[in-house]
């Protein structure tokens, strides 16, 4: 006999925003792909970031901050963040082959606000942890 464990894998593209110059809000997208086992039921979360939190996510150059945020569609109304149920998006795994990935888009913006608009030029970057809890 053999029995056949739960198992997920994701991957996930880098997000690039264009070159933000002040002018209006810049937005992106990048894509997850998850294989999760036949029938398992999933959960993928994006966390805050290395510089700021789910409600408000900065990309850094070291000293300064740019904000932006993640969303759960491309209406950009609803963070994508930790809370299962609320700011998450739900799967169900098809199977573990690559054939079988699922693709879930995360849609960013860097906002035009007046904070932004004072940064200097630079390059900015942020880390931000997905994790599939199944």
């Amino acid at each position: 006999s053999a029995n056949v464990a739960s198992n997920c894998l994701v991957t996930a593209a880098p997000l690039a925003f264009a070159d933000y110059d002040a002018s209006g809000t810049v937005d992106g997208s990048a894509d997850l792909s998850v294989n999760c086992s036949k029938g398992t039921l999933y959960t993928v979360k994006l966390g805050s970031g290395v510089n700021g939190t789910i409600a408000q996510r900065l990309l850094s150059d070291g000293t300064n901050d740019l904000e932006y945020n993640l969303f759960t569609s491309a209406a950009r109304t609803t963070i994508w963040g930790e809370t299962k149920g609320t700011n998450t998006l739900p799967g169900t795994g098809q199977g573990m082959s690559s054939t079988k990935a699922t693709t879930h888009t995360v849609y960013g913006t860097i906002a035009n606000s007046a904070a932004n608009q004072d940064a200097p030029t630079g390059l900015y970057t942020d880390t931000v942890a997905v994790t599939v809890e199944y």
